[in-house]
């Protein structure tokens, strides 16, 4: 019976086929790939210690570090499942997560340490003996390094099947919970191969994660690299310089980047000391999370010369749906491009759950060897995401007559700012509970550095202003999800269905500059 290897599995393969390759570095450290798969053993090893088994769960609430990437895999080598933390939460938030996702362990970058202090006597899951600190040392943590360094390097005897749970990753939830996302080894090694052919990508390519790590795009692009025998450079997310980032890609000889739209603004008015730097090893780009405007598209090119220009349209569900190649880049504007390698055909269904013909709206729906397995302790929401075996992430998209996809609005009228997702719901729930406010809609604006900017439509119930409101949001909401402005309107402005539904579309279309 065929048994394909998870990533965990294949980094013992590749420690034997490539002896001299450095699989991960950062700033100050650099392993080869039979360096790092025993420190990952170790850790594997580590990780029984603390009396977790296949499939208890380890939360991580980590920069971008080579740690993080050593657990994803030694949680793959052991079966064990791993919860990623967007380390831009705050306590509450951090709370239900650790909670709902019942994990038994739980690995903190030191910076992060207070707002976890905070809120540890209501972890109950949590032993005192299983937090870990990785950084500086913290009372109430033990280190990660002395945790591993007394362990055996040998692989771990454990039998890991490829339908098994890998990540319990969470997505903004649209009622203002977040949904835990059950994802398969097995999906993820359809990405890795899918992605390797449909990108052209090899062993000898040389990818710079600067997304985080704790988002489902770079556990599809960064690992690809790590599951094919390439290299990997892990960069800090929060510290998206464009100077250095262009000098590592110099000094590193950089081939591969995934960024968001808000990057490449911030690349392309680098200062001229930041031109300086030699870019022509780039050989591909990713951009993802939001359409890119033509003059963007042209500036990214003349920037890196003879650089291969790619966009993927796709979801934590979901994986990768759709990709724009770089040969349609400029002729098809605004397009997320045909289905990925591998998936079925996607559908656009009307509301009847029928489809529609070319031109016409409906809800995207696709299905692949990518797809998830399902909301973690939610079958109602994870029957409602699905039409038999069709999944849909709540996108609105229409199919032109060359068979081109493109997404028209959200359904849930999401908001992506700075490649976050955020949903309105969230964010007006938080400022519909302030006294002085009557009601409010949250929409998403366009802004040249965020691709979309958090905007508030509030109708006053008292006197208020700006700052107050968002003041209020900023111990309840993480940094991104809070406002960046806040307009004020009449209760007869606020456009409405006739059951009272606020019309977030027409109040965008309101104040998007003409």
């Amino acid at each position: 019976m065929a048994h394909w290897m998870n990533l965990g599995e294949i980094l013992k393969v590749n420690s034997k086929k490539f002896p001299k390759t450095v699989a991960i570095k950062d700033k100050k450290r650099s392993y080869t790939y039979p360096q790092f798969n025993k420190r990952v053993n170790k850790l594997c090893h580590s990780l029984y210690s603390l009396g977790l088994k296949k499939g208890d769960k380890a939360a991580v609430l980590l920069e971008n570090c080579i740690e993080i990437v050593e657990i994803y895999l030694a949680t793959a080598k052991t079966g064990i499942i791993i919860v990623p933390i967007n380390f831009r939460l705050v306590g509450k938030e951090i709370e239900y997560i650790v909670n709902n996702s019942d994990a038994g362990a739980f690995f903190v970058h030191d910076e992060f340490a207070p707002e976890v202090n905070s809120i540890k006597e209501k972890l109950p899951n949590i032993p005192d003996e299983n937090y870990i600190i990785i950084g500086e040392k913290q009372t109430g943590y033990r280190e990660y390094e002395d945790l591993i360094s007394d362990s055996v390097d040998e692989e771990p005897d454990a039998s890991v099947a490829p339908e098994d749970i890998w990540i319990l990753i969470y997505t903004s939830g649209t009622t203002g919970k977040p949904k835990g996302v059950l994802r398969s080894h097995e999906s993820h090694i359809a990405f890795y191969l899918i992605n390797a052919v449909d990108f052209g990508f090899t062993e000898h390519d040389n990818c710079m994660n600067v997304m985080p790590l704790c988002h489902i795009n770079s556990t599809f692009f960064t690992f690809t690299f790590l599951y094919i025998g390439g290299s990997v450079y892990i960069h800090p997310a929060k510290s998206f310089k464009p100077e250095e980032i262009l000098q590592i890609v110099e000094k590193e000889r950089i081939t591969f980047i995934s960024l968001i739209p808000t990057h490449y603004n911030l690349i392309l008015n680098v200062s001229e000391e930041g031109k300086k730097y030699d870019r022509s090893s780039i050989k591909k780009l990713l951009c993802s999370s939001a359409p890119v405007r033509k003059s963007v598209k042209k500036a990214i090119m003349d920037f890196f010369p003879g650089v291969e220009l790619y966009e993927g349209y796709g979801s934590t569900e979901a994986g990768i749906v759709t990709v724009l190649k770089p040969e349609y880049q400029l002729e098809k504007l605004g397009s997320i491009g045909f289905e990925s390698l591998g998936t079925d055909f996607v559908k656009i269904l009307d509301e009847n759950g029928n489809e529609v013909k070319p031109g016409e709206p409906g809800e995207l729906y696709s299905r692949g060897p990518m797809l998830f397995n399902g909301y973690y302790k939610l079958p109602e929401k994870t029957a409602q995401a699905f039409q038999g075996e069709w999944f849909s992430a709540g996108d609105m998209a229409r199919c032109d007559s060359d068979g081109f996809f493109e997404i028209i609005d959200r359904k849930d009228n999401m908001i992506i700012t700075g490649g976050e997702n955020v949903y309105p719901s969230e964010v007006e729930e938080v400022i519909g509970n302030h006294p002085d406010v009557f009601d409010v809609a949250v929409i998403g604006l366009p802004d040249e550095k965020w691709g979309e900017r958090i905007t508030a439509v509030v109708i006053k119930k008292n006197d208020t202003n700006k700052e107050t409101l968002i003041n209020y949001c900023r111990d309840k909401l993480a940094g991104y999800k809070i406002p960046k402005d806040i307009i004020f309107i009449k209760e007869e402005e606020m456009p409405r269905t006739g059951t009272g539904k606020i019309l977030h579309r027409i109040l965008r279309e309101r104040y998007i500059p003409k």
